[in-house]
């Protein structure tokens, strides 16, 4: 159990019959009145955020949420299959399960999954990728101004703005979390 006074950022916890995590909280202790902690939580498997107040001595389960590192093996269209590095288990995954976090895995790459009580429910990438640039403008000479930037597609689908100098066949790293380009490689 844990009580509303303990909640940061990224726990999870169990509220009438859903599993949430805190995605922000803030403990208020107004000049009049009792203290309470304002929160954010998400709904882990539907994927709502609301805003949620709580009284500090209320107390809830914690919720079990196991993570396993996962190789991305294919997709046929529909499904995209995941590969257990320990037992070599395959595990399909629906679109919605992988949307955010497939335009940054290439086939063969490791990416983390989370479980709560052994139904997967969020695919993440690596924090930081280094995929090929298969599609950008070419920079025009002289072109050069002060962080100028292009749109450039990535190996796996995903749009980056990259800068000038940076041309097709070109090795970037990008911060998955933010989708920045950081560097070329």
């Amino acid at each position: 159990m844990i009580s509303a006074g303990d909640f940061r950022k990224g726990i999870t916890f169990e509220m009438d019959g859903d599993v949430y995590q805190i995605v922000d909280f803030q403990h208020v202790k107004p000049g009049k009145g009792a203290a309470f902690v304002r929160t954010k939580i998400k709904n882990i498997m539907t994927g709502t955020i609301k805003d949620f107040t709580f009284n500090p001595n209320d107390r809830y389960p914690r919720a079990r949420i196991e993570t396993k590192e996962m190789q991305y093996l294919y997709t046929d269209g529909e499904l995209y299959y995941f590969m257990d590095n320990e037992t070599f288990e395959q595990l399909p995954l629906n679109k919605e399960d992988v949307e955010e976090a497939i335009i940054y895995i290439k086939e063969n790459s490791n990416a983390t999954i989370r479980f709560y009580e052994g139904k997967p429910f969020d695919v993440e990438a690596p924090n930081f990728v280094e995929l090929e640039v298969t599609h950008t403008e070419p920079g025009v000479r002289g072109d050069t101004a002060t962080g100028a930037t292009k749109p450039a597609t990535l190996e796996t689908g995903a749009t980056v703005n990259v800068p000038l100098f940076v041309n097709i066949g070109d090795i970037v790293k990008v911060d998955t979390r933010t989708g920045e380009y950081l560097s070329r490689v």
